[in-house]
């Protein structure tokens, strides 16, 4: 890489970097005071937060951010006009298109917000009721890893209207994976890497997805209990869709066979689902389908 190259790179990662901090800061405010209680143990993250990107400090709005919230939480206590204040300087800091789009952007307050729910190593009922409700109102960022996994998994979770035990330890060991490591200041690590040894999360299905057949790229896993292969193969070719045998850099939608059971929103299918999941990890955007979705999309096009 030539020296101009390789100065251009450094810069832009740099911008990077710089920018994601203040957009997971957003998001650590609104998670630690989205039960409208913020413990001392929510500020030790805030505190994480500060050390985490010291490097920041002679810029702006680090030059005053960084300052403002350690003296703020020096008390261990942050009133709703210090926290209105830290947002404020969040938002005096205007992102460039040149590096972020609002999907990126948006992902890494969702990314805050998750820690910032997490930072007491407990999460209630209340929390993820309101973090549904921000999901709702973000729904630009379906399709986009891991906006569609969070929505399946607490759509599941709140069936029942609480959050019990197991269902607290999944979500932990869930939101744990998108929390810097750098500014896990208070999470209880240990506890969540033992939760790990039992609990498996892999494959979720999105929530009542946009499925366009036309000139776009299929995939089936698991068993139907509606159809066989063979027709779903002809169905996706009718609506001049395309079918793929398996997951390629090309595919768009990967569709989960039911078989008869209701229980998909946040089930493992397998290894075409590990696949798929994890390319979306790096970025694609292929959407994981219930059939049900894939059908009534089918049935709006007769």
């Amino acid at each position: 890489m030539k020296d101009h190259d390789s100065l251009e790179y450094t810069r832009y990662t740099s911008k990077m970097e710089f920018e994601k901090a203040i957009h997971t800061l957003e998001g650590l405010m609104a998670g630690i005071a989205i039960d409208g209680i913020i413990e001392k143990s929510e500020l030790e993250e805030l505190s994480a937060w500060c050390f985490s990107n010291y490097q920041y400090i002679d810029r702006q709005p680090y030059k005053e951010l960084i300052p403002y919230i350690q003296e703020a939480i020096s008390d261990d206590y942050l009133d709703e006009e210090e926290q209105q204040n830290i947002l404020w300087f969040c938002k005096q800091f205007k992102t460039e298109n040149e590096y972020y789009d609002v999907i990126t952007s948006d992902i890494q307050r969702l990314q805050g917000i998750m820690h910032g729910i997490l930072s007491n190593n407990h999460i209630s009922t209340a929390e993820i009721q309101n973090l549904e409700k921000w999901l709702d109102q973000n729904t630009h960022l379906a399709g986009v890893y891991p906006y569609d996994e969070l929505q399946s998994m607490i759509m599941c979770v709140l069936a029942d209207g609480i959050v019990d035990e197991q269902e607290e330890k999944q979500l932990k060991v869930f939101f744990y994976d998108y929390i810097i490591p750098a500014e896990r200041g208070s999470i209880n690590q240990a506890e969540i890497e033992e939760y790990k040894k039992t609990i498996s999360l892999s494959g979720v299905c999105a929530v009542c997805p946009e499925i366009i057949l036309d000139n776009h790229y299929f995939c089936f896993t698991g068993k139907s209990s509606r159809t066989k292969r063979s027709d779903f193969v002809n169905t996706v070719s009718k609506y001049d869709g395309k079918y793929l045998n398996n997951v390629t850099g090309k595919l768009d939608y990967l569709i989960i066979g039911d078989n008869g059971n209701p229980c998909w929103a946040y089930s493992c299918y397998g290894r075409k689902v590990e696949q798929v999941l994890q390319k979306r990890k790096e970025g694609a955007s292929i959407i994981i389908a219930h059939e049900t979705d894939f059908w009534d999309a089918v049935e709006d096009l007769v």
